[in-house]
């Protein structure tokens, strides 16, 4: 079992070579279909298995096709990594697309839609009364 600092540089060594992979190693068409990067890697304990969390921009389709193309490209990222790593055994390769940054996204374009239906002294105003009314329940 490795040490947690050992996985955390594996990890990041990981998610630096993926990343050059994808700029000048993958040659599968798909792949570039929308844009994609690299936001996460999670190593398990002992190095045998790494998720690769993925970002990519694109329509559902463009991402779709992405996807496609990075899991078909596993079985040579896992040996571009046995090549360019070195560690006693080269990890098995899983991509996962990360949704998260959308998430992210939507949820600001929510929080800006309802600043801007909804005055500012409304909301102070509202948020007084029920600060007072929790007050007066006490």
């Amino acid at each position: 079992m490795a040490n947690s600092r050992r996985v955390s540089r594996v990890s990041s060594q990981i998610k630096r070579e993926v990343g050059q992979m994808l700029i000048h190693g993958i040659k599968d068409d798909r792949v570039g279909a929308g844009m994609v990067s690299v936001t996460d890697v999670d190593v398990s304990g002992d190095l045998q298995h790494a998720k690769i969390f993925v970002s990519i921009y694109g329509t559902e389709d463009a991402k779709a096709e992405t996807m496609e193309g990075l899991r078909s490209a596993t079985s040579y990222v896992r040996y571009e990594l046995g090549h360019r790593m070195q560690l006693r055994r080269t990890p098995e390769v899983t991509f996962l697309e990360d949704r998260s940054l959308e998430r992210g996204d939507r949820l600001l374009d929510l929080m800006n839609k309802i600043s801007q239906d909804r005055p500012l002294a409304e909301v102070e105003e509202e948020e007084y009364g029920k600060i007072v009314s929790a007050q007066d329940n006490e």
